[in-house]
């Protein structure tokens, strides 16, 4: 599964580039690469604000989860926001503020999963 992050909030191109070498450093994930969004109108070149990341089957979605809680917790990372989405599906925002520890893995998982797969039915 492919996941693309935007950063927004902080020093934005910064805080991308920031990401994409810490995730880097996780083997577990299979391709890190900063990207970026079209200039817009009056900008002269494209702005590197998006990490995307291939994550590999069985528990990629776990050591990302784990890398983002451990990046968020580097000094000055309060004011970043990050939107997290799979193409072709759901979109999750997380802001440093006020995500928690324990909920990130769960939020990612929900938000992230597949509606193709089924999934069982809960007791």
């Amino acid at each position: 599964m492919d996941v693309h992050i935007s950063v927004t909030g902080g020093e934005t191109v910064a805080e991308a580039e920031s990401l994409t070498d810490w995730l880097r450093g996780e083997s577990e994930l299979r391709k890190v690469a900063l990207t970026g969004r079209a200039p817009g109108p009056g900008e002269m070149g494209a702005v590197l604000d998006t990490v995307s990341v291939a994550l590999g089957a069985g528990g990629g979605l776990s050591v990302l989860a784990s890398s983002l809680r451990a990046w968020f917790a580097q000094p000055r990372r309060s004011d970043v926001r990050l939107k997290i989405r799979r193409p072709g599906g759901a979109t999750v925002e997380l802001d440093a503020k006020r995500v928690r520890a324990g909920e990130l893995e769960e939020i990612l998982r929900a938000a992230l999963a597949d509606p193709d797969e089924s999934t069982p039915e809960q007791a």
